[in-house]
Order: structure tokens, then C-alpha cells, then sequence
């Protein structure tokens, strides 16, 4: 197993970290929001884009966070994952940091959440086990601590340890593949969300509930009084704070109207919020 960098601190110096969630298949958009880092004074690009308009890693002093449900409802799943992937390999290690969120958690236990006309669900036997290879060997993971905010896909009202959740979700993982074709497999990912549930339990009505776990739960049942954390998962017009957690998950919502997707930037004492304005303009905000 890959050796895997949970937080921050474990980098020399203290890098900026770019959090961009709930791609969803909307590569342009993606592109278009990790492209306001360069396009704004003082901060070097986060990505380039080449002649054929693939997006690479800039080779930069930053942390990407990219914070679960790249894939499903978009018109370029399948590429919004390969650029994942591309990042994930071009950057030094654990620079770049994916989560998973509630629509990566169908290629875990399809059993369990089986979602009809989905990429999600139409993924081939030999990418679900590549995918679970990736749990395992780390570079697909569920939580990073920043400097002052803990990063997960949808959060908790409750602290929790970054390292103990990425080891239970490779735990998870190990499983999952082992069961894989045996006749009980749905009855074993059945057991996974239960026994992970931190991770996966989907909350009250049949998802998002208050108990929700950290792919699930929805902004809406965050306290006042939760840990400093960055997430996604729940749509907004622009990032939103209560207390202190913030949500960045900007892209699907904005496609009713031209401009406004965009990324969280946590520095050392300050979180921004760069965004694309309808005139092609980036915007940016103290969160």
C-alpha cells in the first residue's frame, strides 16, 4: 500500500490548498473554475491546458482538493474521471487529494446504491476493481486536514480524524474487492455501509438525513457548533458558511446561468472564493 499524506503538515512550507467539489461531469466547468486560480493577480496557475484542450497538473506550490461526486449527471463523466486520474499522476505525491462523495460510493457497493442511467452505475466489473485499487492503494481517500478546516465530501457535526477514516475506508475497500463474485457480495456491501457508517451511512429517508455519514450528510443539518470543516455535496448559487463550516459545491447549480462556478483557496488564517463571472471575469471573495 501506497504510504498516504492525510494533512497538510506533512508538506514542507505551508502550500495554499484549492478545494473544488461536485464536478459531476461538467468538465468544462471544472476546467473554467480551476483555471480562475491563474487568471487572477498574485497566484500562479493550479492547471494548464494544452492544444487539445486536456487540462495537466501546473506543477505548483498547491494542495488540490478535489472533494467527491466528480462523475454522474454531467455530459463528460468518463473524461471529468480520466482528468482526476491525469492529475493525480502528474502531481508530486498526495498534492493532489480526491474524495469520495455519495456518487463515487455506487462504484463501492452497487448493491446498495444502484442509481438507473448513471455513469456511476454503468461502470464495467474491470473499473470498479481498478477503482477499489485505488482506495487501497490511497490515492483515492475521504478526508484531509488543512491548515484550519478538515476536508470531506458532505461533513460531520461531530470531530474526526482524517487518518482513522481513510484507514477505515481502504479497510473497506479490501473488502469490497475480496467479496467481489462471491454469491453473498451484496449482503457483504451491505455490512461495509453498516459497519462503516462514519463514512457511508446515508441518513434518515433514505438519504441525507441528520445521521448521515461524511458522503452523505446534507448542509442543511450541519450545526452551528460543527468543527471547522471545507465540504460539498449540497448545491449553492455561491460558497456558503455556517459557523465554520463552508460549502464550496458551486458547479451544477450555476449551469441555469452563464458564469459562476468556481474553487475554496484555505491559506494559513484566510479561505477565498474565486469564482467566474458571467463576463468571463474572476471574482474573489474572503469567505
Amino acid at each position: 500500500m501506497t504510504d498516504t499524506i492525510d494533512s497538510v503538515s506533512e508538506f514542507d512550507g505551508r502550500p495554499p490548498i484549492v478545494e473544488i467539489s461536485d464536478i459531476h461531469g461538467y468538465l468544462n466547468d471544472a476546467r473554467s473554475a480551476l483555471l480562475t486560480i491563474g487568471d487572477t493577480d498574485g497566484h500562479e496557475p493550479i492547471i494548464t491546458v494544452d492544444d487539445s484542450d486536456t487540462i495537466h497538473w501546473a506543477d505548483n506550490d498547491y494542495v488540490l482538493v478535489i472533494n467527491g461526486d466528480v462523475i454522474d449527471r454531467g455530459p463528460d463523466n468518463k473524461a471529468s474521471l480520466e482528468m482526476v486520474l491525469r492529475l493525480i499522476s502528474e502531481a508530486p505525491a498526495g498534492r493532489v487529494q480526491y474524495h469520495i462523495g455519495n456518487h463515487e460510493m455506487p462504484i463501492l457497493v452497487p448493491a446498495v446504491l444502484s442509481w438507473r442511467d448513471t455513469y456511476s452505475h454503468a461502470m464495467a466489473q474491470s473499473n470498479r476493481e481498478s477503482f477499489l485499487n485505488r482506495v487501497i492503494e490511497g490515492e483515492v481517500t475521504a478526508a484531509f486536514e488543512g491548515h484550519s478546516y478538515v476536508y470531506s465530501h458532505a461533513g460531520s457535526n461531530e470531530a474526526f480524524d482524517p487518518q482513522e477514516i481513510n484507514e477505515q475506508l481502504r479497510a473497506a475497500a479490501e473488502e469490497l474487492l475480496d467479496a467481489i463474485g462471491e454469491p453473498n457480495e451484496p449482503a457483504i456491501q451491505e455490512e461495509i455501509v453498516e459497519q462503516y457508517d462514519r463514512i457511508f451511512e446515508l441518513g434518515e429517508g433514505g438519504g441525507r438525513g441528520p445521521s448521515a455519514g461524511l458522503c452523505w450528510l446534507d448542509f442543511r443539518h450541519i450545526e452551528e457548533s460543527a468543527p471547522p470543516q471545507i465540504v460539498g455535496h449540497s448545491m449553492h448559487a455561491s460558497a456558503t458558511r455556517k459557523g465554520n463550516v463552508i460549502c464550496g459545491n458551486v458547479i451544477r447549480q450555476n449551469q441555469r446561468s452563464q458564469g459562476g462556478e468556481g474553487v475554496l483557496m484555505e491559506t494559513p488564517g484566510e479561505v477565498k472564493f474565486f469564482h467566474r463571472k458571467p463576463d468571463g471575469s474572476v471574482g474573489v471573495e474572503v469567505i
